[in-house]
């Protein structure tokens, strides 16, 4: 008798998941070849729910089932109510996110990659101190529940990240990028070449005043913006009533600019999947369309409580519970190209990065931010980076006059397409 079955006869509910992964990684720092790793990781999760309460057990140990079952099944009894059932067998779309070219990627032509990429920024700014990660993984996971549901997600996730620090007397230059997808992508140089753009454009230090003035964010700086939002469109974060947009679905609250979808089901994105590590079909969710609140993004636990289906959003590790996570977060494109927001630009900043994401009262949406990385704009072109300046503001407020939001796009730390966003007035901190 398996797992499933020994405790379905104890238990109303059951699900067990198991977990697979191999992960190949080369790390190059202070333009030397560093470290090289594989790593294994394999292991069970499993859930019951026993008189209406949620029991969970996990262990890198497959063969240890006995004490697996023990701990899950003493869990429960201490565990939280449960108003969720575990989904049936459910059809899912077909999800192109595994790729042989990465499954079979040695370290030896990571290496060669990674060498690259160094050898290009290091021709860029021979002074600066280049460092170049590539992260290549294999993923297979199974879920079973007592419905009779039987899920198999397998994905090749690969993760390329670059960046060049270079510290001449009080000056710190810090530029950086990282994509990522699970299909391979010939094109994998085309974000090195951004970033040695942007080292080409901060070789100038130009001062900037303080005080209100248009503010351009590049597609990895608009992340200030959407990592307070993200929060904001959280289940978890509803349910708890800690969101700024709880109860305000169907409203107007931001820019008619402002389109924000979650796309698990995208081909080849860092985030897709068929299913979610629920087995709930993962889907396109709208949450944000042309600045109308549609949703947000739902694990079990969180929708139940919410009273609406799952959106497939339910994320977790061998040794954690599910919580409602983005897949894929689509930044809708805009109208207007950059070229066009540049040249109406007289005197702004340009946001291309900032320190302490994350940090202060963000799911409020607030922010105040010192920049990693910014250019100072003047009659319609980039002058020079600029030092010492920070911004700050409130996303639920600057979100609702966007001046405009550019046609090109571009994948930000791996998970988020975004657009260049201009605001036409901010307030920007400098130092004199």
């Amino acid at each position: 008798m398996d797992i499933l079955q020994r405790l379905r006869a104890q238990a109303e509910q059951v699900e067990v998941f198991h977990i697979q992964s191999e992960s190949t990684q080369v790390r190059f720092e202070a333009n030397s070849l560093k470290a090289s790793q594989v790593e294994e990781i394999s292991g069970l999760a499993v859930r019951v729910v026993k008189d209406g309460r949620m029991g969970f057990a996990a262990s890198s140990d497959v063969t240890a089932t006995e004490k697996l079952l023990a701990n899950a099944l003493e869990s429960a009894a201490y565990g939280d109510p449960t108003p969720f059932a575990f989904p049936g067998p459910q059809d899912a779309p077909d999800v192109a996110c595994y790729d042989p070219r990465i499954a079979e990627l040695s370290i030896s032509r990571l290496v060669e990659i990674g060498q690259e990429i160094m050898a290009y920024l290091r021709e860029v700014d021979p002074e600066g101190m280049v460092s170049v990660e590539l992260r290549r993984g294999m993923e297979r996971y199974t879920l079973r529940n007592h419905t009779g549901a039987e899920v198999a997600v397998t994905r090749t996730p690969l993760t390329i990240a670059c960046g060049v620090d270079r510290v001449k007397g009080d000056d710190v230059l810090m530029v950086y990028d990282v994509q990522g997808a699970t299909l391979w992508n010939e094109g994998f140089m085309a974000p090195v070449q951004r970033l040695a753009e942007k080292l080409r454009l901060a070789q100038q230090v130009v001062p900037l005043r303080a005080g209100r003035m248009p503010v351009l964010f590049s597609p990895l700086g608009a992340i200030v913006l959407g990592f307070p939002l993200m929060l904001g469109l959280s289940g978890k974060n509803v349910v708890k009533g800690v969101s700024p947009l709880a109860g305000r679905c169907g409203e107007q609250v931001f820019d008619p600019r402002l389109t924000l979808v979650d796309d698990a089901t995208l081909p080849g994105g860092f985030g897709s999947a068929a299913y979610d590590d629920e087995g709930v079909p993962h889907q396109r969710t709208v949450l944000i369309e042309n600045g109308v609140l549609r949703g947000f993004y739902y694990d079990l636990k969180t929708a139940a409580r919410a009273g609406v289906p799952s959106t497939g959003n339910g994320s977790r590790g061998l040794f954690s519970q599910p919580d409602p996570a983005p897949t894929n977060l689509l930044w809708g494109a805009g109208e207007t190209p950059l070229a066009d927001m540049l040249a109406g630009i007289e005197e702004g900043l340009w946001v291309e990065n900032v320190l302490g994401l994350g940090q202060g009262n963000i799911i409020s949406g607030a922010f105040s931010n010192p920049l990693a990385l910014g250019f100072k704009i003047e009659k319609g072109q980039i002058v020079g980076r600029v030092k010492g300046v920070s911004i700050a503001g409130n996303v639920y407020e600057l979100l609702r006059h966007v001046s405009a939001v550019s046609r090109e796009t571009e994948w930000v730390y791996q998970n988020f397409n975004q657009p260049y966003v201009l605001l036409e007035e901010m307030n920007v901190i400098a130092r004199e």
